[in-house]
């Protein structure tokens, strides 16, 4: 009796500790909450390193640019940087610049893209 009790003991002490990493396992999508399901999608945008190159030599940008940029999103610093005021800060704190032809009214603070008009 003595050796079936040890040997139940013993079955019972390695299933404990078999399982008890999967019950401490993380769960990362419940860890995140709310956050994991924000993407940086439309929001905040940055040329890729081949564009970035090119806007440092001051070549233009490659047609077709203008398609990944939509109202609400977050004008990156690259495009930002790029642009002339072409309209200057109005009451609400609104401007308008132009990015080689396309004129794009945003938030001066946020940078968060109000409208873009194709010349």
């Amino acid at each position: 009796m003595k050796k079936y009790s040890t040997g139940v003991g013993l079955v019972l002490l390695g299933l404990s500790i078999g399982f008890s990493p999967l019950t401490l396992a993380k769960n990362d999508k419940h860890e995140h909450g709310a956050k994991a399901h924000v993407s940086k999608g439309h929001n905040e945008k940055s040329l890729p390193p081949g564009l970035q190159k090119k806007l440092a030599r001051g070549e233009p940008l490659p047609p077709g640019w203008q398609k990944k940029l939509h109202k609400g999103d977050y004008l990156s610093d690259d495009y930002y940087d790029r642009g002339k005021i072409h309209v200057p800060i109005d009451r609400d704190g609104n401007i308008t610049i132009d990015i080689d032809g396309t004129f794009i009214k945003l938030h001066d603070k946020t940078r968060r893209i109000l409208d873009i008009i194709n010349d």
